[in-house]
């Protein structure tokens, strides 16, 4: 099965699934979760991107109303968040698996820089053990700048950490078709006119999406080489039955995660430095290796980390492009030394690759 063979895993909870008519948190339904979640953790990377803060916020705080302002419902987040983070690590707790929060804007995922580091943080907490809880940032953001709904962040998740697959669990078994029986359409390569006729764009009494944003999430996916699948969490162990009934949506990417993440490098029309490099690391690179420090022989430009760098040789004949672990004036620091030398020189040490070879793109 393609979910237990992924090595990195995004599940997406709905507000519905983590958080009863009530307002309060359904401890059961997470308990059989996290037993499913169990069975393939040794192998896999996990996120979890939850909603219900809200929800969770305007029950502690005793509100009734459905329509609230912007402004008010962010204050009721930021009371829910740390409800609903609580929750998690108490749950997570009684099995001895570690959480970390991560909370994400929309300039976190769509500005490269910003993205890189997000990534850093996501493969930090994985050494760590740790399953990162996700959430939007709904306490400083705005309408303007706002995901939305949780489905399109979790896609966005997905795409920056290069995930195989993400689980969205909802209260629906899957996309249906018009049909009067109203059949689960089981596979989706394609979101064309007669998949997006199929929105109906109805929603539970928290939760901010429906199908609509759920087919946004998922043309997101298909093009950063993830799969996506789109299962029921109403009932308890819902991945184990997901697995065991196959009764899903799957929609399947065109393309492999690390294709369209070297799509996503070369895309940009100008880089915003050059290294050069001598004829060892160009032989490295040649044979699919990171760039290392040993190897570059001068800097030019001006840039800061994640920035899109031309790597050239040392005549300057273009080899590749990538993305910078670090800036300009750290790799001129660092120039010709070995990676083990780097934490004495610079007072720290974030990576020992100056561009690694998933972030690098040869010409």
């Amino acid at each position: 099965m393609l979910i237990k063979n992924s090595k990195k895993i995004v599940i997406k909870l709905g507000s519905s699934t983590v958080v009863d008519s009530k307002g309060n948190f359904k401890k059961a339904w997470v308990k059989s979760l996290i037993k499913d979640i169990k069975k393939f953790r040794e192998r896999n990377d996990l996120v979890i991107v939850s909603s219900g803060a809200i929800a969770l916020g305007q029950n502690y705080l005793k509100i009734k109303k459905k329509k609230i302002q912007l402004d008010m419902s962010q204050a009721i987040a930021a009371v829910g968040q740390i409800h609903l983070a609580g929750e998690f690590q108490k749950l997570f707790d009684k099995h001895k698996i570690k959480t970390g929060q991560i909370l994400i804007s929309p300039d976190d995922t769509e500005q490269r820089r910003r993205a890189l580091n997000v990534r850093r943080t996501f493969d930090n907490l994985f050494k760590l053990k740790a399953i990162p809880i996700v959430n939007e940032n709904d306490t400083t953001a705005t309408t303007e700048i706002k995901y939305g709904d949780n489905d399109r962040l979790a896609a966005r998740v997905a795409q920056i950490i290069g995930a195989d697959t993400l689980i969205i669990l909802s209260d629906v078994d899957g996309l249906y078709d018009k049909s009067k029986n109203k059949k689960i359409i089981k596979t989706v390569f394609k979101i064309d006119s007669d998949i997006n006729a199929l929105v109906d764009n109805k929603k539970n009494s928290y939760g901010s999406g429906g199908i609509g944003t759920k087919l946004d999430a998922a043309k997101i996916c298909i093009n950063a080489g993830c799969h996506m699948f789109i299962g029921n969490g109403k009932k308890n162990n819902p991945i184990n039955k997901m697995i065991k009934g196959k009764v899903y949506t799957h929609f399947i990417p065109k393309i492999s995660n690390l294709d369209a993440r070297k799509k996503w490098i070369i895309s940009s029309l100008n880089s915003s430095g050059k290294i050069y490099i001598d004829q060892g690391a160009a032989r490295a690179l040649n044979e699919g290796k990171s760039l290392l420090p040993a190897g570059i022989i001068k800097v030019e430009g001006y840039f800061e980390k994640g920035e899109n760098i031309l790597i050239v040789d040392e005549n300057g004949k273009s080899l590749a492009r990538g993305l910078s672990s670090f800036t300009s004036s750290e790799i001129n620091k660092i120039k010709g030394k070995q990676s083990k030398e780097i934490e004495n020189i610079l007072g720290y040490l974030s990576k020992s690759e100056i561009i690694h070879k998933d972030d690098m793109v040869k010409l």
